[in-house]
């Protein structure tokens, strides 16, 4: 079924795998719960579980890049003189903001797989939202490295957001809710070119403030909505799509037993059962298959079916021995090694394309340079979703991993030949500039929308340490 205008509030259909003939209505449904995965994206309606769970994976990952990136844009001009910073000191503190980034989303990855990405994603929400509130209190170059560090916390919000849609959404249609959570979000860091600027203009020409006093006010304002947030996403949504991350395996073993009654009834042929497990938890879960013989029956394609489903949907327990399997195979390698290229681009750019746009025209000044340099940030709203949809656009029509992955490679390719124009043009011309910036924009910001429409593929029973290699090696 294609797209429809409706299915933007609509209640999605949920994937139906259990319910694909009539033999298993002769049964009655055999849902696995966690496998009720939605096969379309509600983004208009909040009170639909799917369409709150996307919402809050979005919006608190764009009010974390918010934050993130919320001191470049008075860098530039404002906090670089009021507290003396050197050129290279503003570097060193841009650094370190992406260093901690690198820490926080590898243990993400973990925690993701252990305690669900809802827990994951408000602890980082909240931890990150205390150093934002500290902004104020910094008067040193040393203070502003510290605190930009324990800032860049919130950077790692970037892996529960993209695990927290995989687990919701259907795989026909996860390229897309991953790169649009994904791309709403990143829009944060252009949105804080805009807004930090507008509240310190505001804090000095309408309130009377100091420019000294007035860029430590204006830090309150991503505190205020990072923690609405976090404690929004604790009190209105679930972990899974049947509740909570502990009784998940529980309801698992209780479905597929069911399975094992119906299918021991209805399975043609000779042969006995074998049994895999997957230990992903407090429980063990068995995913028992028929060893055939002869006639393949329908009950049978039935069976396998609903094995690789509930075989995608499991999460194993990390463990050493499969966290390195998980972290240290070919894909997950060769996705971090196309992601440092195309997120890495876009964080370095982030923080220095205001200062960069003041240096080549300078009328601009700080508001009108940190404009400008807003609407690459912006962009993600719609490209990196376009990556993701055209990703998935290739899988339904290739039926192939190959399709994706000859698309985010010619993207990456695209993306180095604009880099290549803009380095060497080095554009005085603002339509020159701000063209060439836009087409770049798109590659690197579609390449980051098509890589995570291919990650859930990767090793989807260890999709959080599996998201967490690419999403750190930009730093």
């Amino acid at each position: 079924m294609g797209f429809t205008i409706a299915s933007l509030w609509q209640a999605p259909a949920v994937n139906p795998i259990n319910r694909k003939s009539n033999i298993l209505a002769q049964y009655g449904p055999l849902n696995d719960p966690t496998i009720e995965k939605a096969k379309s994206i509600p983004i208009l309606n909040p009170f639909n579980v799917y369409g709150r769970v996307f919402f809050f994976s979005w919006w608190g990952f764009f009010v974390a890049f918010w934050s993130w990136y919320s001191f470049p844009p008075l860098l530039t001009e404002t906090i670089k003189t009021d507290l003396n910073l050197s050129q290279a000191e503003v570097a060193n503190s841009n650094i370190l903001a992406l260093a901690a980034a690198l820490i926080v989303r590898l243990v993400a990855g973990f925690a993701c797989d252990r305690y669900g990405a809802r827990w994951t994603f408000a602890a980082i929400l909240l931890l990150g939202a205390i150093p934002t509130a500290l902004a104020g209190t910094v008067k040193t170059h040393n203070g502003l490295v510290v605190l930009r560090f324990f800032v860049g916390i919130l950077g790692g919000s970037f892996i529960p957001c993209q695990v927290w849609t995989t687990g919701f959404f259907d795989k026909s249609v996860v390229g897309t809710a991953n790169a649009m959570a994904a791309g709403l979000g990143n829009a944060g860091s252009g949105v804080t070119y805009f807004l930090m600027p507008a509240i310190f203009d505001s804090l000095v020409q309408r309130q009377g403030l100091t420019e000294h006093k007035a860029w430590r006010v204006a830090f309150v304002v991503p505190f205020i909505l990072i923690t609405v947030t976090a404690i929004g996403m604790i009190l209105t949504c679930p972990d899974t799509p049947t509740g909570k991350w502990s009784s998940r395996n529980r309801d698992v073993q209780r479905h597929l037993d069911m399975r094992d009654t119906f299918f021991s009834t209805n399975t043609v042929g000779n042969g006995q059962g074998n049994a895999s497990s997957i230990d992903s938890g407090n429980d063990t879960v068995e995913l028992n298959s028929t060893k055939r013989h002869g006639h393949f029956t329908d009950a049978q394609a039935q069976e396998d079916d609903l094995l690789t489903a509930a075989s995608w949907e499991l999460v194993e327990k990390p463990t050493v021995k499969g966290s390195l399997e998980a972290l240290c195979t070919l894909p997950t390698l060769t996705l971090l090694v196309v992601y440092f290229c195309s997120f890495g681009t876009e964080l370095c750019i982030n923080s220095i394309l205001g200062a960069y746009y003041a240096r080549n025209f300078p009328t601009l000044g700080q508001t009108g340079s940190g404009s400008w340099a807003a609407m690459f940030g912006l962009l993600n709203a719609v490209f990196r979703p376009a990556g993701g949809i055209l990703g998935d656009l290739v899988y339904r029509y290739t039926k192939s991993l190959w399709g994706k992955k000859i698309l985010l490679h010619s993207l990456g390719i695209l993306l180095g030949v604009f880099m290549i124009l803009i380095g060497v043009d080095d554009p005085r011309s603002k339509s020159m500039m701000f063209g060439l910036m836009t087409g770049m924009a798109f590659f690197d910001e579609a390449s980051n929308g098509a890589c995570f429409a291919l990650v859930p593929h990767v090793r989807p029973t260890s999709n959080g340490r599996s998201s967490s290699v690419p999403a750190r090696s930009h730093c």
